[in-house]
């Protein structure tokens, strides 16, 4: 059976949730509803393709995105953070060692996990935008972990990686060149 997603357009058989935004395909799909991410794809519901001519999403969209997705980490952070203390019974240095290297290993795998299964974390999913392969495919877990990585290089030279985003007619960062993907708006 053919469906079609009222947000954005997508066409496809038997889906249960759009490949291109994530909203239900049921009577429940209603525009200006938050896209939850779908299920883990089966060789049967293999993800879309994004169109080769999408808008690209610029600087400032993305810089909105990664300040959302920092607000829910330093939020989860946060609350783990307090239950380690109240845990150690006040004792802190061991805990804030532990708190500092579950921080930075959460935060990892947040960003590479997100972009790798949905191609976007939940700050790209509330402004509409996707990071996808060259191609306009979904990321490999290679590409998931080198673009996370990469993004330290583009911090370290100055955040001139990050600017390339807003000067490029592409717009296409220096972790974007250097993984292979580019970020579109849906």
């Amino acid at each position: 059976m053919q469906v079609t997603c009222q947000r954005c357009g997508w066409q496809g058989e038997n889906a249960q949730y759009c490949a291109r935004c994530g909203a239900g395909l049921g009577r429940s799909a209603t525009v200006g509803t938050m896209p939850f991410p779908p299920p883990l794809d089966t060789p049967a519901t293999a993800p879309a393709r994004v169109s080769l001519t999408a808008r690209p999403a610029g600087f400032w969209i993305r810089a909105v995105a990664v300040f959302i997705d920092g607000l829910i980490l330093l939020f989860v952070q946060g609350i783990l953070y307090s239950m380690g203390w109240v845990m150690a019974g006040g004792r802190g240095m061991a805990v804030q060692g532990a708190t500092n290297i579950f921080g930075t290993l959460l935060g990892a795998a947040y960003g590479i996990v997100f972009h790798w299964l949905w191609g976007q974390t939940p700050g790209k999913m509330a402004l509409q935008i996707k990071v996808v392969s060259m191609d306009g495919g979904p990321l490999t877990f290679g590409q998931a972990t080198g673009r996370y990585f990469a993004t330290f290089l583009s911090a370290i030279i100055l955040c001139i990686g990050f600017i390339m985003a807003g000067i490029r007619t592409d717009k296409r960062a220096l972790h974007d060149l250097l993984a292979g993907t580019r970020v579109v708006r849906l």
